[in-house]
Order: structure tokens, then sequence, then C-alpha cells
């Protein structure tokens, strides 16, 4: 399996030849070429000594095939060359971050082997990533809630089986045991499954005597896993069919031994059943029937079976970036640029100039000094607390992301986590100034409190709440966005300044002395003042200019039309809903991370892979 992963945290498989995976036999040509995936397994039909099933698992020297003199690391590195090739075509160019999924289990000098063959594939040098941990990674980015002390057990089940137990530490995951067993897995299901249908001829999977019955036992295994029969063509005879009593039948001896080496690697690590936070089965093999039920007959905990669990490894690998033997990546945070301080300044003196205002042209009223009233443009008030509240979102996640870029850790979350902290520091601060406004005015004018504190807080309510939310999101989530979360963040400033220009003609229109001469031009600029409110407003919900040109045209004449005394505080109070909903697509962005469409759209970060394939 091979999954190339990008900048913005998408990711997707690579295919060979039709299939989401790459088989990792090879066949040895008279020619001493060595091919790969499918076309290793048809050139088997002519030559089938010449075929090599597992070439990784020949660490312990060179060989002979035919009498054509091979070199175990040349077969070895063939699948990954392939491999190499299907991501440079798909990305456009070479990929510089590699990171090879490799079994607990393996010593120092497995690890060696396998960099070793990376080297002589053309491929970067790699991050062996322990399977295990890949998956307990892969856990963590989609969700799963494990506390720092937790244990968990990862069944991986592929064509053997290889069983884990980890603990969470405050610096990742620490292997408490494993245990493996090469014939508890889809090799031995495929074998079993081949003498059933054949009527127990010799027709091994492994020693390919059928290249043809080879395929199509393996793709009547996958096929019954959603069907209840199907029909099995074999070479040389009449086809067969295969139903799901046959492959439980197959795959019974199986599923108890892998259910056994759960049982034997919990004890293994000295805990019980009790200790652990879940089981979870990944592998090619994993959705073989009843292996949940029977883990939980041994163990007394159902276990979970990953959705798609033959790629988690990969996914897995790329999100961890773990390192050797535990060693930490230093990850590296893009400092914020300089103009980034524009999005503090833009709508803090926006603010201030419309509070300002605000203060400056409301007319009060002194009825023979009984009565006292103010009559001022609300939406003006609360457009000032709007802004207010952005200048202190963008200082507070500019400054997590400086700090977070000024302090490299070993800790991959260090920048979200940063950021979060300003977010949520932010949000205190903004909300402070805006309730600041509502007193500070209210005193000035000699008025209750009450009217000013309901303009200028209930307005950025939804802004506070999608604020916290997505500090809640850049703190679980360690992947940085393209460019950081200043970046992502950056309130548009051209919405802000349009907006707040808008809003400014407007109050003129309605304040200014009415002379004769001057109404057409103080009621030209309260119509433009509104047709620039309703473009910014527009700027705040939309990025693409193609629907900011579709929608501003409405919105603006609409916003136009309806300027008035009564209307501003509508207007004022709709500005603060589009921020709200501008913040609400950045917190979707974050939680659905869409996957590019395509390797021209973005560029390539990691290509994750297991080391080998098959099921």
């Amino acid at each position: 399996m091979a999954v190339l992963a990008w900048a913005d945290g998408g990711a997707s498989a690579l295919s060979f030849d039709g299939l989401p995976y790459l088989p990792s036999a090879v066949y040895v040509g008279p020619d001493g070429e060595v091919r790969t995936g499918q076309r290793a397994w048809q050139a088997a039909v002519e030559q089938p000594s010449s075929f090599i099933p597992s070439p990784r698992r020949a660490v312990d020297g060179d060989g002979t095939v035919e009498n054509t003199p091979v070199e175990a690391l040349a077969l070895a590195a063939a699948p990954l060359r392939t491999v190499a090739a299907e991501a440079e075509r798909v990305a456009g160019g070479p990929v510089r971050d590699v990171r090879l999924v490799v079994p607990a289990g393996w010593g120092p000098r497995r690890r060696t082997w396998m960099r070793q063959a990376a080297h002589r594939a053309g491929l970067a040098q790699p991050r062996l990533v322990e399977a295990p941990v890949a998956v307990a990674e892969y856990l963590l980015a989609t969700g799963l809630q494990l506390p720092v002390g937790a244990f968990i057990v990862v069944s991986d089940v592929g064509a053997g089986a290889e069983v884990t137990v980890l603990r969470r530490g405050p610096a990742g995951f620490e292997v408490l045991s494993t245990l493996a067993d090469p014939a508890a897995g889809g090799t031995a299901v495929d074998s079993a499954l081949t003498a059933v249908l054949t009527s127990g001829r010799d027709a091994s999977v492994d020693g390919v005597g059928d290249w043809a019955t080879a395929q199509s036992i393996r793709a009547a295994k996958e096929s019954l896993a959603v069907h209840p029969a199907v029909t099995v063509p074999l070479a040389g005879q009449a086809p067969v069919v295969a139903n799901s009593a046959m492959l439980v039948e197959a795959a019974l001896p199986v599923v108890r031994r892998v259910a056994e080496l759960v049982e034997e690697t919990i004890a293994a690590a000295e805990l019980s059943a009790s200790d652990l936070a879940g089981i979870f089965c990944v592998g090619g093999s994993a959705q073989l029937p009843h292996l949940d039920a029977v883990i939980a007959e041994r163990t007394g905990i159902t276990a979970t079976v990953v959705p798609e669990p033959q790629f988690v490894a990969a996914r897995g690998a790329a999100d961890a970036g773990a390192a050797d033997a535990g060693a930490a990546v230093v990850v590296e945070v893009p400092v914020p640029p300089v103009r980034r301080a524009v999005a503090i300044a833009v709508p803090g003196f926006a603010s201030l100039a419309l509070i300002w205002q605000v203060l400056l042209t409301a007319e009060q009223f002194n009825l023979m000094n009984v009565y006292r009233s103010v009559s001022l443009n609300w939406g003006e008030f609360t457009m000032a607390a709007v802004f207010a509240l952005l200048a202190c979102l963008a200082a507070g996640t500019v400054l997590g992301s400086l700090i977070a870029a000024r302090s490299p850790s070993p800790s991959t979350r260090t920048e979200g986590g940063k950021v979060s902290i300003g977010i949520l520091a932010a949000v205190s601060l903004g909300a402070a100034i805006a309730g600041l406004y509502a007193v500070v005015t209210s005193q000035y004018f000699g008025e209750p409190v009450g009217p000013f504190l309901k303009w200028a807080l209930w307005p950025i309510t939804p802004i506070v709440v999608m604020a916290v939310a997505m500090a809640v999101v850049a703190a679980r989530q360690w992947r940085a966005p393209h460019g950081g979360w200043s970046a992502l963040l950056a309130a548009p400033t051209g919405s802000i300044v349009t907006a707040a220009l808008g809003m400014g003609l407007i109050q003129y229109s309605l304040t200014a002395d009415r002379w004769p001469d001057r109404l057409l031009w103080i009621d030209v600029a309260g119509r433009v003042g509104g047709l620039l409110l309703g473009v910014g407003l527009v700027m705040a919900l939309v990025a693409p200019l193609m629907f900011r040109l579709i929608l501003s045209a409405p919105v603006a004449v609409i916003s136009a039309a309806i300027v008035s005394r009564q209307a501003a505080g509508i207007l004022g109070v709709s500005y603060a809903v589009a921020v709200a909903m501008w913040w609400a697509a950045r917190l979707w962005t974050r939680i659905i991370r869409p996957t590019p469409a395509g390797a021209t759209t973005t560029s390539p970060a990691v290509l994750a892979g297991t080391s080998g394939g098959g099921t």
C-alpha cells in the first residue's frame, strides 16, 4: 500500500494496474530483468520457478533464480522503485519525504536493510515508522479519545499477523510487547480455501503452481466479504461456487490464532483486558469473518475493525512523521510574514474610527430638562465591536504562530496548541473591549448600559462561539494548514475596509446637515455606503472572485435601497453574521480536510507506504 500525502492535509492512495496496492512479488527474467506487480504474476504463468512472492524476506544473502544470479537487495528494491515512479507521475515531481511502515518486531538489521533497499530504489532517505505506532497515530488524527497513559492493542492481520500492545506517553506511543505469526494471516486462508476448492490438489498460493487459480482464489476471498457466494474459475477445471461458509471454515484457524496472539501479547505486557482502552484490527485481512467475535471470546473486549483497514498504517505513517526508534521530529513552523500585521491594524483602526464617529455624530435630545434621550447608529456601534474582536483574534493567532515558530519543539502539536491559547485569550480580550465600548458610551451619554451591551455583545456571540470551536480544533490537530494558522485565520481585510467605509458613509448621510444644495450629494453618499457595505458583506461570505461578482450585485443593491436610520442596525448585525459564517467556513475546512482533486493543485508532502504488499 502506498499513500501520497499533501501539504494541506489531504491524502490519496496510489493505484497500480487498477489495484489499490502493489503486490510485493517479483519475477526475475532470463536476462536478469526484475518485473513487479501484475507483470510479475503474468510472467509466472510461463515460468513459475522464476517467481518470488515475498522478496523483502530474503535478507540472508544473494542467490540464483534459474541459474541467474540475483541480489536480495535488488529484488526488494524493485517494488519500491515502481512505487516511486508512480508517486512521481501523480505528484508531477520527486517526493522528498518518504516514510516506510515496518513491523514492530523488526530489529536493527532488518531496518538497515530496508533503508538500503529504499536507497537502491532511488527514494529519499526514508523514515521508518512502526506499523502499530502508525495505526495509533491515525486513530488519534481521526478523533479517537485516548488520554496519556492509556493502553491499546493493534492487531495487524495481513499476509501474516502481528499483534502489539501500545501505551500512549507524553511524547508519543511506546511499544510494550509485540508477537507475530507469519502463518496467521491471509496467505494461510488462501491456501486453505484453495485446498477446498481444488479438491485437495496441490495448488499452493505461495508456490504459484497455478497463477490463474491463485488470482481467482484471492478475488473470491475478497468478494465473499460482501457477497454470500461467488463463482470461481479454476485453470484446467470447471468453475466452482465458493460460499461464505467455506470462507468461515478456511479462516477459522487463522482467526483463532490471531485471538490467541492478542491474549498472549496482553499477558506479555503484564496487563489485563480491563487495562485496555480498545483493541483495533487493521491490515488487508482484518475483515476475516468472526475475527472480532473470537477476539471478544478470548479477551472479553469486542475488537474494532478500522474502516479501510488496509490503508490505515500507510495513512498513519504520513500523519505520524515518526522517525526511527522513537527519535523526535522537530516540526518547522512557518514564521508569519510581516503583512499579517495588516490583519491586526485594519480591523483595529476600523473599530476606532467607527466608535469615534458614533460618539461624534450621536444626536442628543433634552426636552425642558425633563426628558433626555440619545439617538445613535446602533449598526455602526455593532460593527465597531465586531472589528475590535477581529483585531484581537488576528493578534492572538499571529502571536501564537510566531511563538510556535520561534520555539520549535519535537511535539507535532506545537503550533496548533499555541494558536489555540492565543485564540482563547483574544476572544476574552475582544469581548472585554466590546463590553468596554458599551460601558464607556453609555456613561458618556448618561444612558442605561443595557441597550449598549445588547448591541455590542449579542451580535458578536456567534463569532465568539466559532472562534472557541476553532481553538478546540487547533489544539487537537497536529497538522498545521498550508501557510500556517495565521494564514488560515487572517480575516479578509478587503471586506473590513469596504464595510467600514460603507457604514461611515451611511452614518454621514444620516447625520450631516442637510442644506438644500447638498441634499443630492448626501443621499448619494448614503446609497454608495449601502453598496459598499453590501459588497463587504459578500466578500466576507465567499472567496472566489466569480461568486463575489455574482452575489455582490443583488446584495449591494438591496443594502443601498434600505439605507435608513432604522435599517442601519439590521445592516450592522448582518455584517456580524457574515463574519460568523466566515469563521464557520474556516472551521469546516479544518474538520473535513478535503483531499485535493489532483497533484496540480498543491505540492506533495509525504509518500508513505507499507514495506510489502498483498493480503
